[in-house]
């Protein structure tokens, strides 16, 4: 049985000051795919995320999360973003900070429920922090804090899962604990990664957006080692294939 579609994106244009960012955008990802989001700086990759989100508004286009508009989805969006744009120094603590991913399931007050924190150390288990709730946010590693931010993100089980480059400023060992998760949350989870780190990535997605005003779709095995290497052009054709024909 073929999975349901969760975004689908449809002759998406959107520009900043009379500056086109993305042209002609239309790509789906299907229910449950981890897809890796790659490309220049400066080619699109975070419009596209906040498009997606329903935090920006498309200058022309249609864009779908599981048959909705994003506005209407997004108490069912994760969102999480680079550590270097966070205060660090915020007095919270680990548990807190996790907390903070079920406010949407809050009652009107603000009030969490008593399965909160059931929920939160949940997440913290499945991130390997469970050891870590009582710690100042501040005092944890760059690797434990985006950890720590990705359970905020799946505590209140997302539909959709949008990380900006989760394992940028972090060391390999720190990085291959991020996709160990991601990988897990593979299925039950769609998961979105912005991600500099191509050679990486491509052996975890299913499929891979390269953002570059355009959006191009391609599998793992039709990267080419130029965009390894930084190098972004429009996709080879597979072989056998010309232009224009079939």
């Amino acid at each position: 049985m073929n999975k349901p579609l969760a975004i689908e994106v449809n002759h998406l244009y959107h520009s900043y000051d009379k500056t086109e960012v993305l042209q002609d955008v239309s790509f789906s990802v299907k229910k449950g795919e981890f897809v890796g989001i790659f490309g220049p700086n400066g080619g699109g990759k975070t419009t596209l995320l906040r498009l997606l989100m329903g935090f920006t508004r498309p200058s022309k286009g249609e864009i779908h999360l599981f048959n909705k508009h994003p506005k209407d989805l997004r108490p069912h969006l994760g969102y999480v973003p680079q550590i270097n744009r966070l205060d660090k120094q915020f007095p919270i603590t680990v548990l807190e900070l996790v907390l903070m991913g079920c406010l949407a399931s809050s009652d009107r007050l603000g009030r969490l429920s008593a399965k909160s924190k059931d929920k939160a150390l949940l997440a913290l288990e499945k991130v390997n922090l469970l050891d870590k709730q009582n710690h100042p946010f501040g005092t944890l590693s760059g690797g434990q804090a985006q950890r720590a931010l990705i359970a905020r993100a799946i505590v209140d089980t997302p539909q959709i899962l949008f990380l900006d480059e989760p394992t940028a400023s972090v060391d390999p060992a720190a990085e291959e604990a991020i996709l160990d998760i991601l990988h897990q949350l593979k299925g039950s989870i769609t998961i979105l990664m912005v991600t500099h780190d191509l050679q990486t990535i491509v052996r975890k997605v299913e499929k891979l957006l390269c953002v570059h005003r355009h959006v191009h779709t391609l599998l793992p095995n039709e990267v080419c080692e130029h965009f390894g290497l930084g190098l972004y052009h429009s996709p080879i054709l597979p072989l056998g294939k010309k232009k224009g024909g079939m």
